[in-house]
């Protein structure tokens, strides 16, 4: 029984000896954590992915217009103007309100829209992509019944 318990007593010391030897380190040093290049931390782990938006970004806010008539109400027919705000596009005779948002980016979305107007409903796929100086708005459709060509509008001016 003896010979029992001086066994059961020595096997932590025997597990310890097959183990690395822990390095010891100056008290108050700190152990650094491998960086990789990217700035992410040593361990192979990917890099968080950029949040997805879930509203139109403010840079896309506004009236925009095909033409410069659009701009203005005062024939009542501005039927080339978009009116974008966080979550919806009004156009002369349809609303969309914004759904799932695929690609957000400075100066650029694409998203999923449900519109309504005249009496009839649809999905459509759109990319916005706004000019380095703010003042254009390009409109690219995907998908079936989509528009063949994009379509350039120029901010209004508030």
């Amino acid at each position: 029984m003896r010979s029992m318990l001086a066994l059961i007593a020595l096997a932590p010391l025997a597990l310890a000896a097959c183990s690395d030897p822990i390095e010891e380190r100056p008290e108050g040093e700190e152990t650094m954590i491998p960086v990789e290049p990217d700035g992410g931390i040593g361990d192979g782990a990917e890099p968080l992915p950029e949040p997805v938006a879930t509203t139109i970004p403010a840079a896309f806010h506004g009236r925009w217009g095909i033409n410069p008539g659009d701009c203005t109400d005062e024939n009542g027919d501005a039927k080339g103007a978009i009116t974008i705000s966080e979550d919806r596009l009004r156009f002369y005779e349809s609303v969309a309100t914004l759904g799932a948002i695929s690609e957000s980016r400075d100066g650029d979305l694409r998203a999923t829209y449900a519109f309504t107007g005249e009496g009839e409903e649809w999905t459509r796929d759109i990319r916005f992509a706004i000019s380095e100086d703010g003042t254009e708005l390009t409109r690219t459709e995907y998908g079936e019944d989509a528009m063949a060509e994009p379509l350039t509008y120029t901010k209004c001016q508030a």
